[in-house]
């Protein structure tokens, strides 16, 4: 195999683009013949998998990206890729210097911008917005509960920070969405989301800021085994139980018999509630103890 080639299969998990074999003096013809004669697969117009095996996510973002020279994934799949929220649509979200509005060509959707310049970085190889970008991106095509979970996520997961956020949306004032945004980095910049296991817990602590509440100790043990919200002067402890609660109902009430064992009350609460029936959340945490 040609070593640019090989180069480029390593680096970029078995895709490559017409561009950057010519850059590196191939000509259209040779090109033209690997794909007919070596089983090279089309991607995209001009973007080759070598391989015949189905690819992965990874291989698809990479193949969209590689669409064109400074193309870079953007929107909902920069989204997704980052994991601050999910995208299965059939076409891959991309952004390339320029100016224009959004347009779809075959598997991909094409945004065009002149305000990259630092917005951008890579992961996985990948070239994507970053976090920071992504997130402004996305804001005006959500709603604001959907804006509100995908920050969480972004600080959760420590892809960000709350002041990397607040600059990054000053220096895109007057787009949608950067205002929810920078409102929201700037309202719960004290919030340790970081310390969270999930955004049901980060949306939680937001609640007892709102509400005036001593924020409690995030994910801290007692009695050997941790424990999602923690008051350690009024010995209780809220936990707040997602959809998989009932696949461990034995597991979680042997934790509960060791935090009432160390002197804790425990309380339970459903994450819907967090989501849905704020003031019940509220009003459970501030339950006399008995």
């Amino acid at each position: 195999m040609d070593v640019h080639l090989q180069g480029l299969a390593a680096q970029q998990a078995d895709i490559v683009a017409g561009w950057q074999l010519e850059a590196v003096g191939w000509n259209r013809a040779r090109v033209d013949h690997r794909v007919r004669r070596h089983g090279w697969r089309v991607v995209h117009p001009g973007v080759y998998a070598l391989t015949q095996a189905p690819l992965t996510r990874r291989q698809r973002w990479l193949a969209a990206t590689l669409t064109a020279p400074d193309c870079v994934l953007s929107h909902a799949s920069a989204g997704a890729c980052w994991g601050v929220r999910p995208f299965d649509g059939n076409f891959e979200t991309v952004t390339r210097p320029g100016d224009g509005g959004p347009r779809r060509f075959g598997g991909m959707l094409v945004s065009r911008s002149r305000t990259l310049k630092g917005d951008t970085t890579r992961t996985d190889g990948i070239r994507i917005t970053t976090v920071e970008r992504t997130l402004i991106d996305l804001a005006p095509h959500v709603s604001a509960p959907a804006t509100g979970r995908a920050f969480r996520e972004g600080l959760r997961l420590k892809l960000t920070t709350a002041a990397k956020l607040r600059s990054s949306t000053e220096r895109h004032t007057g787009r949608r969405g950067t205002k929810v945004l920078a409102e929201l980095a700037t309202r719960y910049a004290t919030v340790p989301y970081a310390r969270t296991r999930s955004d049901a817990e980060g949306r939680a602590l937001e609640l007892l800021h709102d509400g005036g509440e001593q924020p409690p100790a995030v994910n801290a043990r007692i009695g050997g085994e941790e424990a999602d919200l923690v008051w350690r002067e009024r010995r209780l402890i809220v936990e707040i139980d997602g959809p998989q609660y009932h696949r461990f109902r034995d597991e979680n009430a042997r934790k509960e018999r060791l935090w009432e064992a160390a002197g804790y009350t425990v309380r339970r609460v459903a994450s819907d509630v967090v989501y849905e029936r704020p003031e019940r959340f509220l009003a459970r945490v501030r339950e006399p103890l008995s």
